[in-house]
Protein backbone atom coordinates (compact mmCIF):
# COMPACT_ATOMS: atom_id res chain seq x y z
CA UNK A 1 0.00 0.00 0.00
CA UNK A 2 2.99 2.32 0.49
CA UNK A 3 3.54 2.58 -3.27
CA UNK A 4 0.69 5.09 -3.46
CA UNK A 5 1.97 8.56 -4.17
CA UNK A 6 -0.97 10.22 -2.51
CA UNK A 7 -4.38 9.27 -1.28
CA UNK A 8 -6.89 9.69 -4.12
CA UNK A 9 -10.13 11.54 -3.82
CA UNK A 10 -13.13 9.84 -2.28
CA UNK A 11 -16.71 11.04 -2.27
CA UNK A 12 -15.79 13.05 0.80
CA UNK A 13 -13.11 15.09 -0.97
CA UNK A 14 -15.08 15.34 -4.20
CA UNK A 15 -18.05 16.89 -2.43
CA UNK A 16 -16.05 18.93 0.06
CA UNK A 17 -15.58 21.90 -2.26
CA UNK A 18 -19.17 21.87 -3.40
CA UNK A 19 -20.44 21.75 0.17
CA UNK A 20 -18.13 24.56 1.22
CA UNK A 21 -19.28 26.81 -1.61
CA UNK A 22 -22.94 26.05 -1.08
CA UNK A 23 -23.19 27.80 2.28
CA UNK A 24 -24.17 26.09 5.53
CA UNK A 25 -24.11 22.32 5.27
CA UNK A 26 -27.44 20.54 5.26
CA UNK A 27 -28.20 18.30 8.21
CA UNK A 28 -27.27 14.68 7.66
CA UNK A 29 -29.87 11.92 7.76
CA UNK A 30 -29.13 9.66 10.73
CA UNK A 31 -29.32 5.93 9.93
CA UNK A 32 -28.24 2.82 11.79
CA UNK A 33 -26.52 -0.13 10.11
CA UNK A 34 -26.49 -3.37 12.09
CA UNK A 35 -23.73 -5.85 11.26
CA UNK A 36 -23.92 -9.61 11.76
CA UNK A 37 -20.93 -9.93 14.09
CA UNK A 38 -18.52 -7.96 16.24
CA UNK A 39 -16.35 -5.37 14.47
CA UNK A 40 -13.77 -7.00 12.22
CA UNK A 41 -11.98 -6.52 8.91
CA UNK A 42 -14.79 -8.40 7.16
CA UNK A 43 -16.82 -5.22 7.81
CA UNK A 44 -13.95 -2.93 6.88
CA UNK A 45 -15.52 -1.13 3.93
CA UNK A 46 -18.39 0.18 6.05
CA UNK A 47 -16.09 1.37 8.82
CA UNK A 48 -13.86 3.02 6.23
CA UNK A 49 -16.80 4.89 4.72
CA UNK A 50 -17.76 6.21 8.16
CA UNK A 51 -14.21 7.10 9.15
CA UNK A 52 -13.23 8.97 5.98
CA UNK A 53 -16.54 10.80 5.56
CA UNK A 54 -17.75 9.01 2.44
CA UNK A 55 -21.26 8.41 3.77
CA UNK A 56 -21.45 11.94 5.14
CA UNK A 57 -20.50 13.34 1.74
CA UNK A 58 -23.73 12.06 0.21
CA UNK A 59 -25.92 12.96 3.16
CA UNK A 60 -25.84 10.16 5.73
CA UNK A 61 -24.73 10.07 9.34
CA UNK A 62 -24.20 6.31 9.64
CA UNK A 63 -23.99 4.62 13.02
CA UNK A 64 -22.60 1.09 12.79
CA UNK A 65 -24.12 -1.14 15.44
CA UNK A 66 -22.10 -4.35 15.79
CA UNK A 67 -23.78 -7.72 16.07
CA UNK A 68 -22.65 -10.68 18.13
CA UNK A 69 -23.83 -13.87 19.81
CA UNK A 70 -26.64 -12.14 21.71
CA UNK A 71 -27.67 -9.67 18.99
CA UNK A 72 -30.23 -10.25 16.23
CA UNK A 73 -29.97 -7.22 13.98
CA UNK A 74 -32.32 -8.68 11.36
CA UNK A 75 -35.06 -8.78 14.01
CA UNK A 76 -34.24 -5.18 14.88
CA UNK A 77 -34.53 -4.29 11.17
CA UNK A 78 -37.97 -5.88 10.93
CA UNK A 79 -39.01 -4.09 14.13
CA UNK A 80 -37.90 -0.74 12.71
CA UNK A 81 -35.12 -0.25 15.27
CA UNK A 82 -32.37 -0.06 12.67
CA UNK A 83 -32.39 1.05 9.02
CA UNK A 84 -29.95 -1.32 7.29
CA UNK A 85 -28.90 -4.83 8.25
CA UNK A 86 -25.96 -6.95 7.13
CA UNK A 87 -27.16 -10.32 5.91
CA UNK A 88 -25.12 -13.46 5.40
CA UNK A 89 -25.85 -15.00 2.02
CA UNK A 90 -29.13 -14.85 0.10
CA UNK A 91 -30.76 -17.69 2.03
CA UNK A 92 -31.85 -15.34 4.80
CA UNK A 93 -33.67 -13.14 2.30
CA UNK A 94 -35.25 -16.17 0.62
CA UNK A 95 -36.49 -17.47 3.97
CA UNK A 96 -37.83 -14.01 4.83
CA UNK A 97 -39.94 -14.11 1.68
CA UNK A 98 -41.41 -17.49 2.60
CA UNK A 99 -42.48 -15.90 5.90
CA UNK A 100 -43.97 -12.83 4.23
CA UNK A 101 -41.39 -10.42 5.67
CA UNK A 102 -41.14 -7.34 3.40
CA UNK A 103 -37.37 -6.93 3.18
CA UNK A 104 -35.07 -6.79 0.18
CA UNK A 105 -31.37 -7.14 -0.46
CA UNK A 106 -30.06 -3.97 -2.12
CA UNK A 107 -26.37 -4.87 -2.50
CA UNK A 108 -24.02 -7.84 -2.11
CA UNK A 109 -20.57 -6.72 -1.01
CA UNK A 110 -19.03 -10.19 -1.07
CA UNK A 111 -19.06 -11.69 -4.54
CA UNK A 112 -17.96 -14.98 -3.00
CA UNK A 113 -19.26 -16.70 0.12
CA UNK A 114 -16.18 -16.88 2.44
CA UNK A 115 -17.14 -20.32 3.77
CA UNK A 116 -14.34 -22.90 3.57
CA UNK A 117 -13.41 -26.38 4.61
CA UNK A 118 -9.93 -26.90 6.03
CA UNK A 119 -7.81 -30.04 6.28
CA UNK A 120 -4.34 -31.01 7.49
CA UNK A 121 -1.72 -30.96 4.71
CA UNK A 122 0.08 -34.15 3.79
CA UNK A 123 -2.52 -36.45 5.34
CA UNK A 124 -4.24 -37.63 2.19
CA UNK A 125 -6.81 -34.83 2.35
CA UNK A 126 -5.27 -32.44 -0.14
CA UNK A 127 -8.10 -32.42 -2.69
CA UNK A 128 -11.79 -31.55 -2.54
CA UNK A 129 -12.79 -35.10 -3.49
CA UNK A 130 -10.67 -36.61 -0.73
CA UNK A 131 -12.66 -34.74 1.91
CA UNK A 132 -15.57 -37.15 1.38
CA UNK A 133 -13.62 -39.74 3.37
CA UNK A 134 -12.84 -37.48 6.34
CA UNK A 135 -14.79 -36.69 9.50
CA UNK A 136 -16.15 -33.19 8.87
CA UNK A 137 -16.64 -30.78 11.75
CA UNK A 138 -19.63 -28.71 10.60
CA UNK A 139 -22.11 -26.69 12.65
CA UNK A 140 -25.87 -27.08 12.60
CA UNK A 141 -26.50 -24.12 10.29
CA UNK A 142 -23.87 -25.28 7.83
CA UNK A 143 -25.26 -28.81 7.89
CA UNK A 144 -28.75 -27.51 7.07
CA UNK A 145 -27.55 -25.31 4.20
CA UNK A 146 -24.30 -25.66 2.28
CA UNK A 147 -23.66 -29.25 3.41
CA UNK A 148 -26.96 -30.28 1.79
CA UNK A 149 -25.60 -28.75 -1.44
CA UNK A 150 -22.36 -30.73 -0.96
CA UNK A 151 -24.42 -33.92 -0.63
CA UNK A 152 -26.46 -33.18 -3.76
CA UNK A 153 -23.67 -31.86 -5.97
CA UNK A 154 -20.67 -33.93 -4.88
CA UNK A 155 -21.91 -37.00 -3.03
CA UNK A 156 -20.79 -36.13 0.48
CA UNK A 157 -22.65 -38.17 3.11
CA UNK A 158 -24.31 -37.05 6.34
CA UNK A 159 -22.65 -39.82 8.37
CA UNK A 160 -19.25 -38.11 7.97
CA UNK A 161 -20.45 -34.95 9.68
CA UNK A 162 -19.48 -34.24 13.29
CA UNK A 163 -20.97 -31.26 15.19
CA UNK A 164 -18.71 -28.21 15.21
CA UNK A 165 -18.78 -26.20 18.44
CA UNK A 166 -16.60 -23.35 17.14
CA UNK A 167 -13.60 -24.76 18.94
CA UNK A 168 -10.77 -25.81 16.58
CA UNK A 169 -9.13 -28.15 19.12
CA UNK A 170 -10.81 -31.37 17.90
CA UNK A 171 -9.82 -30.62 14.31
CA UNK A 172 -6.25 -29.73 15.27
CA UNK A 173 -5.94 -32.98 17.24
CA UNK A 174 -7.38 -35.21 14.50
CA UNK A 175 -5.09 -35.04 11.47
CA UNK A 176 -7.51 -37.04 9.35
CA UNK A 177 -10.40 -34.61 9.85
CA UNK A 178 -11.67 -31.46 8.14
CA UNK A 179 -13.42 -28.43 9.59
CA UNK A 180 -15.61 -25.57 8.41
CA UNK A 181 -14.48 -21.97 8.73
CA UNK A 182 -14.36 -18.52 7.20
CA UNK A 183 -11.42 -17.98 4.88
CA UNK A 184 -10.63 -14.74 6.72
CA UNK A 185 -10.68 -16.18 10.23
CA UNK A 186 -10.31 -19.87 11.09
CA UNK A 187 -7.14 -20.52 9.03
CA UNK A 188 -5.48 -17.80 11.12
CA UNK A 189 -6.63 -19.44 14.36
CA UNK A 190 -5.38 -22.84 13.20
CA UNK A 191 -2.01 -21.37 12.27
CA UNK A 192 -1.64 -19.77 15.70
CA UNK A 193 -3.07 -22.61 17.80
CA UNK A 194 -2.05 -25.63 15.74
CA UNK A 195 1.21 -24.40 14.30
CA UNK A 196 0.48 -25.37 10.71
CA UNK A 197 -1.03 -23.91 7.55
CA UNK A 198 -4.20 -25.82 6.72
CA UNK A 199 -5.38 -26.71 3.25
CA UNK A 200 -8.19 -24.29 2.42
CA UNK A 201 -11.10 -25.17 0.12
CA UNK A 202 -13.33 -22.20 -0.67
CA UNK A 203 -16.84 -23.47 -1.35
CA UNK A 204 -17.38 -20.70 -3.90
CA UNK A 205 -14.60 -22.16 -6.03
CA UNK A 206 -16.55 -25.43 -6.25
CA UNK A 207 -19.84 -23.90 -7.33
CA UNK A 208 -21.49 -22.59 -4.16
CA UNK A 209 -22.63 -19.46 -5.96
CA UNK A 210 -24.10 -17.46 -3.10
CA UNK A 211 -23.58 -13.75 -2.75
CA UNK A 212 -22.63 -12.88 0.80
CA UNK A 213 -22.42 -9.92 3.18
CA UNK A 214 -25.58 -8.49 1.76
CA UNK A 215 -27.32 -5.26 2.75
CA UNK A 216 -30.96 -5.75 3.71
CA UNK A 217 -33.58 -3.03 4.06
CA UNK A 218 -37.32 -3.00 4.54
CA UNK A 219 -39.40 -2.29 1.45
CA UNK A 220 -40.81 0.78 3.20
CA UNK A 221 -37.33 2.32 3.31
CA UNK A 222 -36.91 1.77 -0.43
CA UNK A 223 -40.26 3.41 -1.13
CA UNK A 224 -39.92 6.34 1.27
CA UNK A 225 -36.17 7.07 1.24
CA UNK A 226 -34.55 5.73 -1.95
CA UNK A 227 -31.94 8.49 -1.73
CA UNK A 228 -30.74 7.14 1.62
CA UNK A 229 -30.52 3.64 0.24
CA UNK A 230 -28.58 4.84 -2.80
CA UNK A 231 -26.17 6.83 -0.66
CA UNK A 232 -25.52 3.85 1.59
CA UNK A 233 -24.96 1.49 -1.34
CA UNK A 234 -22.70 3.94 -3.19
CA UNK A 235 -20.81 4.95 -0.07
CA UNK A 236 -20.22 1.32 0.85
CA UNK A 237 -18.86 0.53 -2.62
CA UNK A 238 -16.36 3.37 -2.34
CA UNK A 239 -15.59 2.50 1.28
CA UNK A 240 -14.73 -1.06 0.31
CA UNK A 241 -12.63 0.15 -2.64
CA UNK A 242 -10.60 2.44 -0.40
CA UNK A 243 -10.32 -0.17 2.36
CA UNK A 244 -8.96 -2.89 0.10
CA UNK A 245 -6.89 -0.89 -2.35
CA UNK A 246 -5.96 2.25 -0.42
CA UNK A 247 -5.00 3.06 3.16
CA UNK A 248 -7.31 1.16 5.55
CA UNK A 249 -5.90 2.69 8.73
CA UNK A 250 -8.91 4.92 9.45
CA UNK A 251 -11.31 2.03 9.09
CA UNK A 252 -9.11 -0.24 11.17
CA UNK A 253 -8.88 2.31 13.97
CA UNK A 254 -12.66 2.51 14.11
CA UNK A 255 -12.96 -1.28 14.07
CA UNK A 256 -10.59 -1.56 17.02
CA UNK A 257 -12.43 1.17 18.91
CA UNK A 258 -15.59 -0.93 18.59
CA UNK A 259 -13.75 -4.18 19.30
CA UNK A 260 -10.58 -3.64 21.36
CA UNK A 261 -9.84 -7.39 21.30
CA UNK A 262 -9.34 -7.31 17.53
CA UNK A 263 -5.60 -7.54 16.88
CA UNK A 264 -3.65 -5.92 14.11
CA UNK A 265 -2.39 -9.35 13.08
CA UNK A 266 -5.91 -10.70 12.59
CA UNK A 267 -6.95 -7.60 10.64
CA UNK A 268 -3.93 -7.85 8.34
CA UNK A 269 -4.58 -11.55 7.71
CA UNK A 270 -8.25 -10.94 6.95
CA UNK A 271 -7.53 -8.14 4.48
CA UNK A 272 -4.92 -10.30 2.73
CA UNK A 273 -7.40 -13.18 2.43
CA UNK A 274 -10.17 -10.93 1.12
CA UNK A 275 -7.79 -9.88 -1.64
CA UNK A 276 -6.21 -13.28 -2.33
CA UNK A 277 -9.53 -15.05 -2.81
CA UNK A 278 -11.37 -12.19 -4.51
CA UNK A 279 -14.09 -12.20 -1.89
CA UNK A 280 -15.15 -8.57 -2.47
CA UNK A 281 -13.59 -7.34 -5.68
CA UNK A 282 -13.87 -10.01 -8.35
CA UNK A 283 -16.18 -11.16 -11.12
CA UNK A 284 -18.99 -8.73 -11.87
CA UNK A 285 -17.75 -6.29 -9.24
CA UNK A 286 -14.76 -5.46 -11.43
CA UNK A 287 -16.98 -4.11 -14.21
CA UNK A 288 -20.20 -3.16 -12.38
CA UNK A 289 -18.77 -1.96 -9.07
CA UNK A 290 -18.49 -3.52 -5.62
CA UNK A 291 -21.88 -4.70 -4.40
CA UNK A 292 -22.90 -5.96 -7.85
CA UNK A 293 -25.67 -8.51 -8.34
CA UNK A 294 -27.24 -10.11 -11.40
CA UNK A 295 -30.48 -11.99 -11.99
CA UNK A 296 -28.60 -14.89 -13.57
CA UNK A 297 -26.39 -15.41 -10.52
CA UNK A 298 -29.34 -15.17 -8.14
CA UNK A 299 -31.28 -17.71 -10.20
CA UNK A 300 -28.34 -20.10 -10.27
CA UNK A 301 -28.00 -20.08 -6.49
CA UNK A 302 -31.74 -20.38 -5.94
CA UNK A 303 -31.95 -23.40 -8.24
CA UNK A 304 -29.07 -25.09 -6.43
CA UNK A 305 -30.76 -24.56 -3.09
CA UNK A 306 -34.04 -25.95 -4.40
CA UNK A 307 -32.22 -29.00 -5.76
CA UNK A 308 -30.56 -29.49 -2.38
CA UNK A 309 -33.89 -29.23 -0.57
CA UNK A 310 -32.86 -26.11 1.33
CA UNK A 311 -35.38 -23.73 -0.27
CA UNK A 312 -38.88 -24.53 -1.45
CA UNK A 313 -39.61 -24.56 -5.20
CA UNK A 314 -41.94 -21.96 -6.62
CA UNK A 315 -40.66 -19.11 -4.46
CA UNK A 316 -40.65 -15.69 -6.12
CA UNK A 317 -36.95 -15.40 -5.32
CA UNK A 318 -36.53 -12.24 -7.40
CA UNK A 319 -38.73 -10.39 -4.92
CA UNK A 320 -36.02 -10.96 -2.30
CA UNK A 321 -33.68 -8.42 -3.93
CA UNK A 322 -33.57 -5.42 -6.21
CA UNK A 323 -30.97 -4.29 -8.75
CA UNK A 324 -32.18 -0.69 -8.58
CA UNK A 325 -29.23 0.56 -6.51
CA UNK A 326 -26.27 -1.46 -7.84
CA UNK A 327 -24.39 -2.19 -11.08
CA UNK A 328 -23.72 1.51 -11.77
CA UNK A 329 -19.93 1.32 -11.75
CA UNK A 330 -19.61 3.30 -8.53
CA UNK A 331 -16.05 3.20 -7.21
CA UNK A 332 -14.42 1.96 -10.40
CA UNK A 333 -12.77 5.33 -10.98
CA UNK A 334 -11.43 5.28 -7.41
CA UNK A 335 -10.13 1.75 -7.95
CA UNK A 336 -8.31 2.77 -11.14
CA UNK A 337 -6.61 5.67 -9.40
CA UNK A 338 -5.58 3.57 -6.43
CA UNK A 339 -4.18 0.76 -8.54
CA UNK A 340 -2.72 3.06 -11.17
CA UNK A 341 -4.59 1.41 -14.04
Amino acid sequence: MRFLRSRPATLATIFAGAMASAGPAAALDKVVFGTNWVAEAEHGGYYQAVADGTYAACGLDVEIRPGGPQVNNRALLVAGKIDFSMGGNMLGAFFAKTEGIPLKVVAAHFQKEPQVLMSHPGEGLDTWESLKDAPLFIGDLGFATYFQWMITEYGFTADRRKPYTFNPAPFIADKRSAQQGYVTSEPYAVRNEGGFEPNVFLLADYGFSAYSTTVEVMEEMIADHPDRVQCFVDGSAIGWTNYLHGDPSAGNALIQSHNPEMTGGQIAFSIAQLKKYGIVDSGDAQTLGIGAMTDARQEDFYNKMVKAGVVEPGLDFRSAYTLKFVNKGVGLDVRRRLLGR
